[in-house]
C-alpha cells in the first residue's frame, strides 16, 4: 500500500508552505495526487481509500500548509467533483478539477425552479439540440455564488414528451455566457447569499454533457446525495460549530441562565455530540462506497438541531433580533460563527429549505431507510408536458 505519510513528508521537503506561493503550494499538491487520495492519479488523487485522506490533512496541518478555502468553494468539492468524476469525458475531468480544487473557479447549482424545488424533476428549463451544441433557456433560482461562479452544474429538460424523471439532461454550464443574467435575491437576512439565474439561448457545447441524453435525473441524484453529506456530515471537533458558540454565549451570561435553559442545552449538547460521532461513522462509511441515504438523515438533524441552538442562543442573549449589520450584501459564503446571535437565528431558518427540505428528506429516509411504502405519485407515468404548470 502506498505510504501516504511517506508521500507528504516528501512533498513538504520539496515544498516549504512558508516560502511557496499558495496557489503554487496548491496546484502542486494536486499534482502530487494529495488532494483527493480517492480520486485516480492523475485527477487529484491517488487511487486509495478515502479514508487515508485524514492522514494528508493532519500532516499538512502539522507543518503549516495553506488550504484551498473549502467553505467558500464547497458547491465545487462537494457536489460537482463527484459527479464529473463519475459521469464526464476524460477531457472534462482534465479540464475542470485542477482550478475546482484549488478555488481558481468557483462553482454553483443550476437546480431549483420557481416552479420545481422539492420536486426536481418538474423542471422545465429546456434544451435543444443545436448542432453539436444546445440551447438552453428557463429560470432557476436559489442559486448560491451564481454571482461568484465561473461555472455550473445544470440540469434541464430535453425531452416533454415523456414522464418528467426520463426527460432531463444534465450539462456543465459557463456562466460567463452573454446569455446568463444572475440578480440578488435579498434574504431576511438583510444579505442577498442566493440569487435567481435567467437562462436565454445560453449555447453548451455536447461536450459539456454530463451522462447520456435524457439520464439527468440518475445525474442529479449523485450530485444530491453528495450535497446532503456536504452540508450535514461536515467534519468539526467537539463542541465546534454551533453548539460552540452557544456553549460559549452561556458561559458569558451568567446572569441569564435558568434551569430550564441549562435542560434544554444540556439536551442540544448531547444530541450535538450524537451527530458529530454520527458523522464521523458516515465518512468512514463513505470509505467504502458512494453516498446512499444516510447523508439525507444527518442533513435532517443538522438542520434541526441548528434552529433550536439559534433559538436557545437568542434567548439567552436577550438581545431580540439586533444585529450590526441589516445592508445589502454579496457574502460568498455563509458565516455563521462570526455573525450575531439574530443573524444566526434568522438564517438557520433556511438550513431546513436549502440542500433539500425537511420534508423530502423524511420520505427519502422513510423510503429508503426504513423500507416505509412510498407516497402515491400519480404523474409518475404522464408526459411532463402534459402535467398542470
Amino acid at each position: 500500500m502506498t505510504d501516504v505519510r511517506g508521500r507528504v513528508k516528501a512533498f513538504l521537503a520539496e515544498r516549504d508552505p512558508a516560502t511557496t506561493d499558495r496557489l503554487d503550494f496548491l496546484r502542486a499538491r494536486f499534482d502530487a495526487g494529495l488532494a483527493w487520495v480517492h480520486f485516480p492519479e492523475g485527477l487529484g488523487g491517488l487511487g486509495l481509500p478515502r479514508a487515508q485522506q485524514e492522514l494528508v490533512e493532519a500532516e499538512l496541518a502539522a507543518a503549516g500548509a495553506p488550504d484551498n478555502d473549502p467553505r467558500r468553494i464547497g458547491i465545487g468539492l462537494g457536489m460537482a467533483a463527484p459527479t464529473i468524476l463519475a459521469f464526464g469525458s476524460d477531457e472534462l475531468k482534465q479540464r475542470l478539477l485542477r482550478p475546482l480544487w484549488t478555488g481558481e473557479e468557483v462553482w454553483c447549482q443550476l437546480f431549483s425552479e420557481p416552479g420545481a424545488g422539492s420536486d426536481l424533476a418538474a423542471l422545465g428549463t429546456r434544451a435543444r439540440r443545436d448542432g453539436d451544441d444546445w440551447l438552453v433557456t428557463g429560470q432557476k433560482v436559489w442559486t448560491s455564488s451564481a454571482h461568484t461562479a465561473r461555472w455550473a452544474i445544470l440540469v434541464t429538460r430535453t425531452d416533454p414528451d415523456v414522464p418528467k424523471h426520463a426527460g432531463m439532461t444534465y450539462f456543465v454550464c459557463d456562466m460567463t455566457d452573454p446569455g446568463v443574467e444572475v440578480r440578488p435575491l435579498r434574504q431576511i437576512t438583510g444579505e442577498a447569499e442566493f440569487n435567481e439565474v435567467f437562462l436565454t439561448d445560453v449555447r453548451i457545447p455536447d461536450a459539456h454533457r454530463l451522462g447520456e441524453v435524457g439520464d439527468g435525473w440518475r445525474v442529479a441524484q449523485t450530485t444530491l446525495m453528495n450535497e446532503r453529506v456536504a452540508i450535514g456530515g461536515r467534519s468539526i471537533p467537539r463542541e465546534g460549530g454551533m453548539i460552540g458558540v452557544v456553549s460559549d454565549t452561556w458561559r458569558a451570561n451568567p446572569d441569564r441562565r435558568t434551569p430550564e435553559a441549562h435542560d434544554r442545552l444540556l439536551k442540544l449538547w448531547v444530541e450535538a455530540e450524537a451527530l458529530r460521532l454520527a458523522g464521523i461513522r458516515l465518512r468512514q462509511q463513505l470509505a467504502n462506497g458512494a453516498p446512499g441515504p444516510e447523508g439525507s438523515a444527518m442533513k435532517l438533524a443538522f438542520a434541526r438541531l441548528a434552529q433550536e441552538l439559534s433559538g436557545l442562543e437568542l434567548e439567552i442573549t436577550d438581545d431580540g433580533l439586533r444585529y450590526d449589520d441589516w445592508t445589502l450584501r454579496r457574502p460568498d459564503m455563509v458565516d455563521f460563527t462570526g455573525r450575531d446571535a439574530g443573524y444566526r437565528y434568522l438564517r438557520a431558518k433556511g438550513n431546513s429549505i436549502e440542500g433539500g427540505t425537511s420534508e423530502i428528506l423524511r420520505n427519502i429516509i422513510a423510503e429508503r431507510v426504513l423500507g416505509l411504502p412510498s407516497e402515491p405519485r400519480v404523474d409518475k407515468d404522464v408526459a411532463w408536458k402534459d402535467l398542470p404548470k
